[in-house]
């Protein structure tokens, strides 16, 4: 027996090593992640810097700590708090700014409503995320009567009343500026007891069925914001204008990394040249965000709206591949495109097209191309790999093997709510499937090639249309391109073409187009049939492929 309790007793050391034993986590060593410490520390380092622009108005981050700080203690006093949800309808404006500060702050959850969406979404939102409060622009008064008619909760309504729009009604019981003001400026704040702690919930723009409501954590969200810092460089000199909408991804989790850095957050309530272009030049504005649809209305805006610049602005892209020709007239403008890639799964950004130097002695075309691609994991993005779903064995890095990209790491999110099934679904085999296809290049830059059902097969063989929709870009008379497939009783499927013509353009036919991507592709990529006419387009900008899909079956 005595030599049976001193084998026991050597096992039990082995388990506990010497970089174990009495070193333990506690409150001098171990602190929540949360993006919100981000604020505090800005306000202390830089108390009298701008924080926040918006028109006439400016807060310094003094203010912007303490008006976040009333807007929780305003909801605290209204019983607010953990595991409760508080929805923002609103366009970039301070409120809903302040609101992804003062929201968690609170405890609860932020719940930023794209307000594109039509009045039964709002509704579905509202009800399947439990929102106690709804923050509300007068803007959309009209959306949001309707909804609150389909909602059979009760919430409490406080209406933002911005002095720069005019229109609409308040429908709540106070405005916003009045409910800080019920608010402690020194609210104390001691962060979340976990950072696992849900901090914000978003919802996908599905295209069939109910959207999925994406679920943040505090970590995840502060580590994506330093991951934003570090691959756009941020820095307190930044000056950051939001173009890029604040309820997408949480504004890619720029909300927080611009405080982070130490920068101004530059608010635009729309996206328009007329608009953007002054502010660039009135603000010294360095860094921007937004779909390739926000570099388009740039590149094709009247001469009237524009400015020339006399800094390089950087701009970051996601969404869609930006064409090649679109990268480059930014470039001819002052602009410097980074292009980004991402999910609401994950935070926003997840890749980015990191520069390499020896890329400064390339050509435009050549230089321009290797930017179109998605690129490489971010920082605080843990790994990726480009595989065979079903094998999940990774592709050769050969830029033509195409496979399923999938990520993980903690920037990915918690999962969806209520809806354990798609959670599983999308985490199967301990990766998130982001349904997206891939090549793998020598140099270890990953490009999409297409969703998995955008892919076109033509007589057996795959066709992508991102690839054709590159070369119709390059026309000199197209300004927006979509490609998707049309049935064909001989071929199964053949490309067909949606394509938006630049404003002045010279006559140009469908037959004009095609063989421009015969002159420019395999004969069998080129599209079979052209349409011309405006795209559709999601709330956030992207097109809708599958309206397009619906169309080209009676092209």
């Amino acid at each position: 027996m005595p030599q049976r309790r001193r084998i026991v007793t050597q096992r039990a050391r082995v388990r506990v090593n010497q970089y174990e034993r009495d070193l333990d986590r506690g409150p001098a060593n171990y602190v929540p992640l949360s993006p919100l410490s981000f604020l505090a520390r800005a306000a202390s380092v830089y108390p009298d810097k701008p924080a926040v622009i918006h028109g006439e108005r400016s807060f310094t981050y003094a203010e912007f700590d303490a008006r976040c700080r009333r807007l929780a203690s305003a909801l605290r006093r209204r019983r607010v708090g953990r595991g409760d949800t508080v929805a923002v309808m609103a366009p970039n404006v301070p409120a809903l700014l302040e609101a992804h500060y003062g929201v968690p702050m609170a405890g609860a959850v932020l719940n930023a409503l794209n307000y594109r969406l039509d009045a039964r979404s709002i509704a579905f939102m509202l009800e399947h995320g439990g929102a106690k409060v709804l923050i509300t622009d007068r803007e959309f008064s009209d959306t949001i009567d309707r909804a609150l008619g389909m909602v059979k909760r009760k919430l409490t309504i406080i209406d933002i009343d911005d002095a720069l729009h005019e229109g609409g009604t308040l429908l709540g019981e106070k405005d916003y500026e009045a409910f800080l003001a019920e608010g402690d400026p020194e609210h104390a704040w001691r962060g979340p007891a976990d950072e696992w702690q849900a901090i914000c919930l978003l919802y996908t723009s599905g295209t069939t069925g109910n959207p999925k409501g994406v679920v943040y954590d505090h970590r995840g969200a502060y580590l994506n914001a330093l991951g934003n810092a570090l691959a756009f460089g941020l820095t307190s000199r930044a000056v950051y204008l939001w173009t890029l909408p604040m309820f997408h991804c949480n504004g890619w989790t720029y909300t927080w990394a611009v405080t982070a850095a130490g920068g101004t957050h530059v608010c635009l309530r729309r996206v328009d040249p007329a608009l953007i272009f002054p502010a660039i030049r009135r603000h010294g504005v360095t860094h921007m965000c937004g779909a390739p649809i926000v570099m388009t209305t740039l590149i094709h805006a009247p001469d009237a709206a524009r400015v020339k610049l006399d800094h390089v602005v950087e701009i970051a892209t996601g969404g869609a591949a930006p064409p090649s020709a679109v990268i480059a007239a930014m470039e001819a403008m002052g602009f410097r495109v980074t292009h980004l890639y991402g999910l609401t799964e994950t935070y926003g950004p997840a890749t980015l097209c990191a520069w390499q130097q020896a890329w400064d002695g390339l050509d435009r075309g050549t230089r321009v191309e290797k930017m179109a691609r998605q690129g490489v994991r971010y920082p605080t993005l843990e790994d990726l790999i480009v595989a065979d779903p079903r094998t999940m064995k990774p592709v050769p890095r050969n830029g033509t093997a195409l496979g399923e990209l999938m990520l993980r790491g903690n920037t990915v999110m918690k999962g969806y709510l209520k809806n354990p099934r798609a959670t599983r679904e999308a985490f199967r085999r301990g990766w998130l499937h982001t349904g997206d296809l891939a090549v793998w290049h020598p140099d270890n830059y990953m490009e999409i090639k297409d969703r998995s059902k955008d892919i076109i097969i033509s007589g057996g063989e795959n066709i992508s249309s991102l690839e054709v929709e590159e070369v119709l870009y390059r026309h000199p008379a197209v300004m927006e391109a979509a490609v998707v497939a049309r049935p064909d009783l001989k071929w199964g499927e053949v490309p067909c073409a949606f394509v938006t013509l630049k404003p002045g353009a010279p006559p140009t036919t469908a037959e004009d187009l095609i063989r421009w991507c015969r002159d420019n592709l395999a004969h069998y990529k080129a599209p079979g049939h052209v349409v011309f006419g405006p795209l559709p387009k999601t709330s956030t900008g992207k097109i809708q492929k599958f309206v397009l899909r619906e169309r080209a079956k009676e092209a």
